[in-house]
């Protein structure tokens, strides 16, 4: 008998158009066009796509080595301070949702729910790795990074992160609802915050292209969070039609969460930074718009906070029109 040829295991096989660095969508439009399973996205999925497809020559620093991180970023000054705070802080959420995400790994109900979200907890590790790496490329000690982050970011932590957390805490944890942890996850967390990471990206384009790039990279895990967390909520209402009054309950909680957490304090201060090395370094940035018919070096903080809002919002309505939960939106809408 004639053995049967097996592939090259050293040849990887297409990625998944959704996983490929070149062919992606953009956070947004991913997030409200795809459509992703647990049962699709499980661990060959992620080993086959994300680990030998969308991080190809990005594993390390999440961008290629060929990427530079330009020599202005280096430099002390308010542009440098501003990609410090950013980074820093969003190093530490992710840090915090990968030890969160062991509660859904422990509390998943089947083996896909169980393989997804030990990819997503890999996932969050690595985002919070390439944004602290990111900050030793832009010159802060590698020694003394934890350290220092935890100092920097500690006002942020306590008033922004440990609210979140124990939101969290309390519903996947001490109730053991994993449902409303999906939900939690899902709509009140990445559903909200995702948004930024668009506009992070499409920001340092040209200022930073390591950073840019490497929350692309970021960006295309958030979508497979995103469209998998909605489709196993869409598939629970589907078969316990009781537990939208709880999914409604936990929104509004979210919603209260959003209302009394100061985030737009914090991230109103990056953006006071950016906007003065944006000013200072014009020529960098040219003509790019940060959206079609808006020259990035025409917007303002308050401005580029608002358009996040309102991709958050529309964002929202698409996902909660597919998790069958019409009656729902607006809830958490303006929620940040």
């Amino acid at each position: 008998m004639t053995p049967t040829p097996r592939p090259d295991p050293a040849t990887p096989g297409p990625t998944a158009p959704e996983a490929d660095f070149d062919t992606a969508p953009g956070l947004l439009e991913g997030a409200m066009d795809l459509t992703l399973t647990a049962d699709r996205c499980d661990l060959a999925y992620w080993f086959t796509h994300v680990a030998q497809g969308t991080l190809r020559d990005r594993a390390v620093s999440g961008h290629r080595d060929t990427t530079p991180t330009p020599d202005h970023m280096r430099r002390p000054g308010p542009l440098r301070e501003a990609i410090v705070l950013e980074l820093g802080q969003r190093a530490l959420a992710e840090e915090y949702a990968t030890r969160l995400l062991a509660h859904y790994v422990a509390l998943a109900p089947g083996v896909p729910e169980m393989e997804f979200y030990a990819t997503q907890l890999v996932d969050e590790a690595r985002h919070s790795r390439i944004f602290r790496h990111h900050l030793t490329e832009v010159g802060l000690p590698a020694a003394t990074l934890l350290a220092d982050l935890e100092e920097r970011n500690a006002d942020y932590r306590r008033r922004v992160l440990d609210p979140v957390v124990d939101f969290t805490l309390d519903i996947v944890r001490d109730r053991a609802d994993f449902a409303g942890g999906v939900a939690v996850f899902t709509i009140v967390i990445e559903g909200v915050l995702a948004p930024a990471a668009e506009l992070s990206e499409r920001k340092w384009s040209r200022l930073d292209p390591a950073a840019s790039e490497l929350s692309r990279t970021a960006a295309i895990d958030e979508i497979r969070h995103l469209t998998v967390g909605s489709s196993l909520l869409r598939e629970h209402l589907a078969r316990h039609p009781g537990y939208r009054s709880r999914v409604v309950e936990i929104l509004h909680a979210g919603r209260d969460l959003w209302d009394k957490v100061p985030d737009r304090e914090f991230v109103l201060a990056r953006e006071e930074l950016f906007q003065q090395g944006l000013s200072e370094h014009a020529d960098v940035v040219g003509a790019q718009e940060l959206w079609p018919g808006r020259r990035l070096t025409d917007t303002t903080p308050q401005e580029r906070y608002a358009a996040a809002e309102r991709w958050t919002d529309e964002m929202a309505e698409v996902r909660m029109r597919y998790m069958g939960l019409e009656d729902a939106i607006g809830i958490l809408g303006g929620a940040r």
